[in-house]
């Protein structure tokens, strides 16, 4: 089975119903809701999801509602020290992005799921696109 990590903007592309990227985000969601794939996020991404959805949303109830409804899926990844240290080490230009590819890491992910693929140049866990994931699915 493969193990992903699904980046924040794309646990919000699903969550917040985002055009046009929300088709893909929940291709991958309903695959993990089968249990064909297994699907995580960060911890740390956690809090980022709910801030700005509620945000977006101006409900907190509703956002509140809409992520227990994702993290009915999809897992949560630690963040523990170790995680961190390595992020640390790294020396990549955005931190967050380090800390992600750190869980990814640690957590043996096949690939980091997210739209801004540059931002994990140097990672060597194939960072995609959702759109290319769900390809890379339909080729299974």
């Amino acid at each position: 089975m493969l193990n992903i990590l699904i980046d924040t903007n794309v646990a919000l592309d699903f969550i917040l119903l985002r055009q046009p990227f929300y088709s893909a985000a929940e291709s991958i969601v309903e695959t993990a809701n089968f249990k064909i794939i297994s699907a995580h996020v960060s911890a740390s991404s956690v809090t980022d999801i709910y801030y700005l959805s509620r945000r977006e949303l101006r409900d907190k109830n509703l956002a509140l509602r809409l992520l227990k409804n994702f993290l009915n899926v999809v897992k949560i990844a630690s963040v523990s020290e170790k995680e961190i240290n390595a992020a640390l080490n790294l020396s990549w230009r955005d931190f967050e992005d380090a800390v992600q590819y750190s869980v990814a890491k640690s957590n043996d992910m096949n690939y980091i799921i997210t739209r801004n693929t540059e931002d994990f140049i140097a990672s060597d866990i194939p960072a995609i696109t959702p759109e290319d994931f769900c390809r890379i699915l339909l080729e299974e």
